[in-house]
């Protein structure tokens, strides 16, 4: 096993848990996706601890904690380690009662059964647990694990498997449908059979989930580097069209070939998916997702009379963008993060204008916020499609090759200076500093006086 799994703080912190526990007389151990991950040889996130005491024993045992779900179980211990503050999940074994609301149990039955712990978890891969003092002396993950589900033969034969019935599961908690998904396009792993005619017969309770959750949920999926496949297992369930159903309509909405040689609109978003790297931002993921989402409203055949028609999508940004303003405010989106994916929407043609632009219509459109994002997007968009990168080449060779303040100097005429000289406020404003602005940005004026003397020249002297 790689050294550096077991020496991060977050690690020592966990296993300084296990071992406090365990002197005050106490069962503890690793559990869920940590342990998963130090089995697949990769480093944890988090670190969840699973233990006998109950959570008023872990509060009384450590300085700082947190009860976030006492009722349920669940402290956060906070320590800190090697002068990192870590916080490490512990929650008492329990056996959980009825699910009335599709997410948490009504009531639960602290327990000490390890076993009758491990059963009420959701997939086989994340039922183990893990004795952290065993994988010390032997330097051997497999040989400290606890596995009374089976998870380690699926975790090595790439199996999606729900602990128990899967019908049973996804009843209690219809989180774990979009969890199964998200886990079986993240690892590569196939769904087991009979987990996945759960979840399709159980598809259309998903909406029984918080749209906040549902979007944590597919924004996981996005920018986790396996979006295509995510969102291709989420369509085939039948999931995609319960939560997402905009996005289903893009099948089958054909596109001129002489752009989109790759097919569909829906199979040109999953080109795009499928270029989105792990670690991506999720309104860069979002973006990539809802570019084109306005296109099955916007349709428009070839006149059959025309041999030189085309398909269009005549509207499709301005369509898109209403589109996705539905999408994010339904899915709970906050302001910031909405205006960005909006604003990926709405500009994401652009590109295809720019050899042609003005200097100061170039230096507006290259300052956009985050125009990184802009550029990647259109990188991907272009390369899903035509192939034709040139348009790319130049934006960010501008892009870049641009000092810092270019894009945005400091304004050499505003209002207050038109007021000064006498103008009367009103809605012209606008047009006359914009008039100055884009003759600043083009390099046709350098200083106040020539600003104001351009605006005199254009729109007359003040009355």
């Amino acid at each position: 096993m790689k050294p550096d799994l077991i020496s991060t703080p977050h690690y020592k912190s966990a296993q300084n848990i296990v071992a406090t526990l365990r002197t005050a007389g106490h069962r503890a151990y690793f559990a869920g996706g940590c342990v998963r991950d130090l089995l697949l040889g990769q480093s944890p996130k988090d670190y969840d601890v699973a233990t006998s005491a109950t959570p008023d024993t872990v509060t009384a045992l450590f300085s700082k904690t947190f009860s976030v779900g006492a009722h349920f179980g669940v402290i956060l211990v906070c320590l800190e380690i090697e002068g990192t503050e870590t916080v490490t999940e512990v929650a008492t074994f329990r056996h959980d009662g009825a699910y009335s609301d599709g997410r948490r149990p009504d009531a639960v039955r602290f327990s000490t059964d390890l076993r009758e712990d491990v059963l009420r978890r959701d997939f086989t891969i994340n039922g183990m647990l893990l004795d952290p003092q065993i994988l010390e002396a032997t330097q051997n993950p497999s040989a400290a694990v606890l596995d009374y589900v089976n998870g380690q033969s699926d975790l090595e034969a790439g199996i999606i498997r729900a602990i128990g019935d899967p019908a049973l599961r996804f009843a209690e908690d219809k989180l774990r449908m979009l969890r199964a998904v998200r886990f079986a396009a993240r690892l590569d792993f196939t769904i087991d059979p009979a987990t996945l005619t759960a979840i399709r017969n159980a598809a259309a309770e998903i909406t029984q989930v918080s749209n906040e959750r549902v979007r944590d949920e597919l924004t996981l999926m996005l920018a986790q580097g396996h979006a295509r496949r995510a969102f291709e297992l989420l369509d085939s369930t039948g999931l995609l069209q319960q939560i997402l159903p905009e996005a289903t309509r893009m099948h089958g909405v054909q596109q001129p070939p002489q752009y989109h040689p790759e097919g569909d609109v829906w199979v040109h978003t999953m080109l795009l998916l499928e270029k989105l790297p792990a670690g991506c931002t999720p309104t860069l993921a979002w973006g990539a997702l809802l570019h084109d989402i306005g296109k099955p409203a916007t349709y428009q055949p070839p006149n059959p009379a025309d041999p030189t028609d085309r398909i269009r999508f005549n509207g499709h940004v301005e369509v898109g963008v209403r589109i996705a303003e539905v999408i994010l405010a339904r899915l709970r989106f906050s302001n910031e993060d909405t205006a960005q994916i909006l604003a990926l929407v709405k500009n994401h043609m652009r590109f295809g204008d720019i050899l042609h632009m003005r200097e100061s219509t170039l230096k507006r459109f290259l300052r956009l916020p985050r125009f990184d994002e802009h550029l990647a997007l259109h990188h991907m968009d272009a390369s899903s499609a035509h192939g034709d990168l040139r348009l790319y080449d130049f934006a960010k060779l501008h892009y870049e090759a641009t000092p810092v303040g270019t894009h945005s100097p400091k304004l050499l005429l505003t209002g207050r200076e038109l007021i000064a000289a006498g103008y009367r406020p009103g809605t012209h404003f606008k047009v006359m500093l914009e008039a100055a602005e884009d003759a600043q940005l083009e390099g046709l004026i350098h200083t106040p006086e020539e600003a104001l003397a351009l605006v005199h020249a254009r729109f007359g002297a003040p009355v």
